[in-house]
């Protein structure tokens, strides 16, 4: 199923600008409450010096990925860090964790994307995991930036999920084999445009694919940048 960037959730609170692709605070939308195990994908732009208050989570696997900017964290399990535009950070809530995140300029804004995925299991012990990554193991390829929890991978969680990032030059095609029959994958543009079967994304276009083992792309002329996230279904 292909998702339009304007068919989203929008959300301006003027130190936050959000855009929600599912279901998510004052948002809602019976059509869009999951893509499987993929609950929220926000697309944030916090103001300058501004942020989330601490908050509580619980029973969920939190991922943000910096793509402008510095973002302040802390949190109760002792954290007290600044995520990047090339890190990644996951945090598995299991039985309760507080943060908060700060833009850490006083003079430009953050951009970050915000993930939540529902785990395979709950109630676990939280913890917390950040990652730099080098960004040029993304160029004309899949750079895989979080797997389930047991396997070697940047930055884990406890669900049957992989998150891959990938940049490609102008008309380069490529391809994703799943991980894990059964599963699904949601392809987000974050730049660029691209086909994907017969349909053509364009910047914050999204599409939700099932019941393929294989699924080919191919970069516009200008390029492409895509977040690939595999979830299995819900059961």
């Amino acid at each position: 199923m292909l998702y339009r960037a304007e068919s989203r959730g929008h959300a301006n609170h003027g130190w936050l600008d959000s855009y929600h692709s599912f279901s998510f605070a004052n948002y809602y939308d019976p059509e869009k409450m999951h893509f499987g195990a993929l609950r929220v994908l926000n697309d944030d732009t916090v103001a300058p010096g501004m942020g989330f208050g601490a908050h509580p989570h619980d029973n969920m696997e939190i991922i943000s990925i910096p793509l402008e900017g510095n973002l302040r964290h802390q949190d109760n399990m002792g954290h007290a860090t600044v995520i990047r535009k090339g890190d990644v950070q996951a945090m598995s809530a299991g039985t309760g964790i507080r943060h908060s995140e700060y833009n850490e300029s006083k003079e430009n804004p953050v951009k970050f994307l915000q993930i939540w995925i529902i785990p395979d299991r709950r109630q676990v012990q939280p913890r917390y995991s950040q990652v730099t990554l080098n960004e040029k193991d993304r160029h004309n390829k899949l750079q895989q930036i979080v797997s389930p929890d047991g396997e070697e991978g940047p930055v884990r969680i406890y669900q049957d999920a992989w998150f891959h990032l990938g940049k490609f030059d102008g008309s380069v095609s490529f391809g994703y084999d799943l991980k894990k029959s059964g599963n699904g994958v949601y392809a987000f543009l974050l730049s660029g445009d691209a086909g994907i079967g017969g349909d053509q994304l364009h910047p914050r276009d999204a599409i939700g694919i099932w019941d393929s083992e294989r699924i080919e792309f191919k970069a516009g002329l200008q390029g492409a940048e895509f977040l690939l996230i595999e979830v299995p279904k819900l059961a």
